[in-house]
């Protein structure tokens, strides 16, 4: 048997530990504000065209993060996101709660994932260079 066909001679790119990280803490968020805002159109508890509207912008926002991960501008998106979905708490409180689990999982991924990338590359440049500890 053979693997699967790669792309024509074009090796698949290697992922970061933030970028996988970042997109799962925002594909999740990214459900719960779409759940979010059908519940806030449903209970009337906004306008629908907030309600609906300022979900949607928000998930196209997320969509553009999670697009943009691999470089400061999507991780700079990500936190702009965050901030909005705690501001989002101001409309609706249980926003607040919502906001500050997501920004502390965000805030961990962001700085655990940063780290262990580092000292990754580290390691693989002290490999390149021969100079790895035995």
């Amino acid at each position: 048997m053979t693997d699967a066909p790669q792309a024509a001679g074009r090796p698949r790119r290697q992922r970061s530990l933030r970028e996988m990280l970042g997109s799962i803490v925002l594909g999740f968020e990214l459900l719960v504000v779409f759940l979010g805002a059908l519940v806030l159109f449903g209970l009337h508890s906004l306008p629908a065209w907030l309600a609906l509207g300022g979900g949607a912008a928000l998930i196209v926002l997320m969509i553009m993060a999670i697009g943009l991960l691999r470089s400061t501008a999507g991780v700079v998106l990500g936190w702009i996101v965050q901030l909005i979905v705690v501001a989002a708490g101001l409309l609706v409180p249980a926003f607040f709660i919502v906001g500050a689990i997501f920004t502390a999982m965000w805030a961990y991924c962001m700085i655990a994932a940063a780290r262990i990338d580092r000292n990754n590359q580290a390691a693989a440049r002290a490999a390149d260079n021969g100079t790895e500890n035995p």
